[in-house]
């Protein structure tokens, strides 16, 4: 037989990820997306062409060795290639969940340009979950303590993964948190549903084993500012990855009205404070019948889906473009529309109605249409001359967070900007401060945690370079 005879192996499709069903699932707060399991592992990593140009890890913000790690997969070792991603990426159970691999390394793979990209980041939750399972097999080694000590503020993903790139140095770390709880965003800001809290803790618990010094309750800029941890407690360095935590409002009528969340808060209420448990857990939330949510981002989307859980009868997203502008992970857009998520596009709330006792009882909405791209390159909404209402009961405000000012206030000749960001350099974390890094949403504003984690190992890189350890 010849060559162009013999019959052609067939394509194996893309895996896709088990999940709970959508009927049952928006009745709780257990994990959607339920991993793949060693068949769909290994099948899965079977598609990777293995390039000799790997163009994904150009995708990949902390630069995790895609082809390698991917290849030990298809070769069946799980925990090899847990270790090999663990290399670069301190948070792998996190980051393989809540990264948005489809427009990083994916949207560079060479499979995506005729078909599916590899599934990477399915791949990276599968092996660091089976690690965590089944035990790594060796613990790193460390160097000899180099005598250096590094101040961290903020327990979000940028200061984790600044934490564990330089105890692995043997640089000391201590992490100062404010709250009561460590993991800053990925334990206030997103849902169980979407990233289990008991993860979290496993990944701080990982970098707690290697030395990382955590201290909770810890208001740097009241209990001590940075030049306090300078100045008196003698750190070499401190890096503030204190995120963006103040909500933005629209600014219009009503939004002080009873009812009216920022997501911030009806988040860190269910999340944090594990409202959804009430009364088992301490604080309640709300649960209203008709939920209103403003905004197209995760945030919005998981606003909503929680909304949703808790026990709302309707939940409505009110964006002013498309579908196809929606800057939510497509994953999450999917999911909420799967679960009876409503969708009011092309829509801008312009009032928010009450009543005689200050309570939410609905919406005035503008409707929009679609102009010329802006500056994000979005088209840019235009209002129309159509008015409606929208009936609802408790609104969410999610259209975005700004930079909690503690922190830059109480620090001197730190420079921000009209923002109230800190300017810091986005490839070494520098700030016009010396011996003062900063990284993350803090610098950026509300950006993925995978980017934060990018800053986090950036700064890092430029410590340890400032330091003079290699």
């Amino acid at each position: 037989m010849s060559e162009q005879q013999k019959p052609k192996k067939p394509k194996i499709p893309r895996q896709k990820m088990p999940e709970q069903n959508p009927i049952e699932r928006a009745h709780n707060f257990y994990e959607v997306a339920l991993g793949y399991d060693n068949d769909l592992a290994l099948l899965e990593a079977s598609r990777c062409l293995h390039c000799k140009k790997p163009y994904c890890m150009a995708g990949c913000p902390v630069e995790v060795d895609i082809p390698d790690f991917v290849e030990m997969v298809k070769k069946g070792d799980f925990i090899g290639a847990a270790w090999k991603v663990k290399e670069k990426n301190s948070l792998p159970r996190i980051a393989g969940r809540v990264c948005p691999q489809e427009s990083q390394c994916e949207s560079k793979c060479v499979l995506g340009k005729k078909g599916e990209p590899c599934a990477i980041g399915r791949l990276e939750r599968f092996v660091a979950d089976y690690a965590a399972v089944h035990g790594e097999g060796k613990t790193p080694e460390l160097p000899k303590p180099t005598g250096l000590r590094v101040g961290v503020v903020g327990s979000g993903p940028a200061g984790l993964t600044l934490a564990g790139a330089l105890i692995k140095k043997g640089v000391a770390v201590t992490v100062f948190e404010a709250l009561h709880e460590l993991g800053g965003v990925l334990v206030y800001g997103i849902p169980e549903f979407r990233l289990p809290k008991a993860i979290v803790k496993s990944e701080v618990d990982e970098l707690r084993k290697l030395g990382v010094e955590f201290k909770t309750n810890w208001v740097v800029g009241r209990i001590e500012t940075v030049d306090d941890l300078l100045e008196k407690a003698k750190f070499d360095g401190v890096f503030i990855g204190t995120g963006a935590g103040a909500p933005l409002f629209l600014k219009i009528p009503g939004e002080n009205l009873n009812g009216v969340y920022s997501a911030n808060e009806f988040l860190t209420r269910a999340n944090l404070m594990k409202a959804y448990l009430f009364p088992q857990s301490d604080t309640p939330t709300a649960k209203g019948r008709r939920v209103v949510v403003f905004g197209g981002g995760n945030v919005a989307m998981d606003s909503a889906r929680s909304a949703l859980r808790l026990g709302a009868e309707e939940v409505t997203i009110v964006y002013r473009r498309t579908m196809e502008e929606l800057p939510a992970r497509a994953e999450e857009v999917h999911h909420a529309v799967e679960e009876g998520i409503k969708f009011q596009l092309l829509t801008a709330p312009t009032e928010i109605i009450g009543n005689e006792t200050g309570w939410a009882v609905g919406v005035h909405c503008q409707k929009m249409v679609l102009g010329e791209p802006d500056n994000s390159g979005r088209r840019r909404p235009m209002p129309t001359d159509e008015f409606f209402d929208i009936e609802c009961d408790t609104v969410i405000v999610s259209i975005g967070n700004g930079a909690n000012p503690l922190v830059p206030s109480t620090t001197k000749n730190l420079e921000t900007n009209k923002w109230g960001n800190i300017v810091a350099d986005l490839e070494t974390g520098k700030t016009s401060k010396d011996r003062v890094w900063a990284g993350g949403d803090i610098v950026t504003g509300a950006a993925t945690v995978i980017l934060a984690m990018g800053a986090g190992r950036k700064a890092a890189l430029s410590m340890l370079d400032t330091f003079g350890i290699k």
